[in-house]
């Protein structure tokens, strides 16, 4: 069985030759064909030139480096569209994703599981990041279409099959954690420690994880739509009760001189609400707007994969016509 291994990077010029080696004896261990697709996301720093040196050390090695930096998401789908095993594991160059793990994913995959996952535990995070997660993972299982799991990420087994699976799927705005979960198949996780980064930071600033939590209420579901036209509907009601009670106090009690403060008040909600249900709408027509440009997800700077995926080809036979 060939075991391919997909992993991103985003410069990673300090560790990435200790993750090479780590790696490498590991799959030795455990004595199966492997290979390693890195995806070099546009680095800055010597990132590339380290993977080229690997390829020609080591014949196992397959890099693709984009013309710019596109995002993790990008990346994840460049290596599953080269990866040629027949279980693909994905996890980082940064040694977050221990790879001992490697090992148990594949028992479990040999036990018949499409998707072995491993789920970090959330031991030594910050009280105040934890309990943000768990409230994130609350709010968006009772709202997106597919199940999320508080502590999975990306670290996973996929079984060829479903690795096809989720080529077939060809949206631009991607969120990989819910696209996993929603082409299924048999599946299993169990937890690890999370392991602390062993050079540089992360690049996922709140501002990313933000962004990147939106992606993934928005891109599962239209609830938040639907919701825009219940509070519309909601205020609709209350502002036609307020006028039945003005024009009923009037007939009563005669014509008052209204409450200014009140008026400005009311003025300055309304529009607030507008303007998010503005916004709502214009997240899911933003989104529309990239599906329909149909613009490749990446660039191919230099690989030295065999050729290069259909998907990857067409844009630029497209840009030559």
């Amino acid at each position: 069985m060939l075991v391919s291994l997909v992993v991103p990077c985003f410069n990673e010029e300090e560790i990435l030759e200790r993750f090479h080696e780590r790696v490498t004896d590991e799959m030795t261990g455990l004595g199966h064909e492997f290979q390693l697709v890195y995806v070099d996301d546009g680095s800055a720093d010597r990132t590339l030139v380290i993977l080229q040196e690997l390829a020609a050390a080591d014949p196992r090695v397959r890099y693709v480096s984009f013309s710019r930096n596109f995002g993790k998401e990008a990346a994840m789908l460049a290596g599953l569209q080269h990866a040629e095993g027949d279980a693909v594991v994905i996890m980082d160059a940064d040694l977050q994703h221990p790879p001992e793990l490697v090992g148990r994913m594949l028992q479990e995959h040999a036990d018949g599981y499409d998707q072995v996952i491993a789920r970090r535990t959330r031991k030594g995070d910050r009280v105040t990041r934890t309990v943000s997660a768990r409230a994130y993972y609350w709010l968006i299982n009772r709202l997106v279409d597919v199940e999320l799991v508080d502590g999975v990420g990306d670290f996973r087994l996929l079984s060829r099959r479903t690795v096809d699976a989720v080529l077939e799927l060809t949206e631009y705005n991607r969120f990989s954690k819910g696209l996993f979960a929603w082409v299924g198949f048999r599946t299993t996780t169990f937890a690890y420690e999370n392991a602390v980064r062993e050079q540089g930071s992360s690049a996922w600033t709140f501002g990313k994880l933000l962004n990147y939590g939106l992606d993934g209420l928005l891109s599962f579901n239209n609830k938040p739509l639907r919701a825009a036209l219940y509070l519309g509907m909601v205020l609709m009601s209350v502002a036609f009760a307020y006028a039945a009670w003005i024009v009923g106090f009037a007939l009563v009690k005669g014509v008052e001189t209204p409450g200014y403060v009140t008026l400005i008040v009311v003025v300055t909600a309304l529009a607030g609400v507008q303007m998010v249900i503005v916004g709502v709408v214009g997240e899911y027509v933003g989104r529309i707007y990239y599906e329909v440009k149909r613009r490749p997800h990446f660039l191919v700077k230099a690989t030295n994969t065999q050729a290069a995926p259909q998907s990857i080809r067409e844009p630029q036979e497209f840009v030559r016509r």
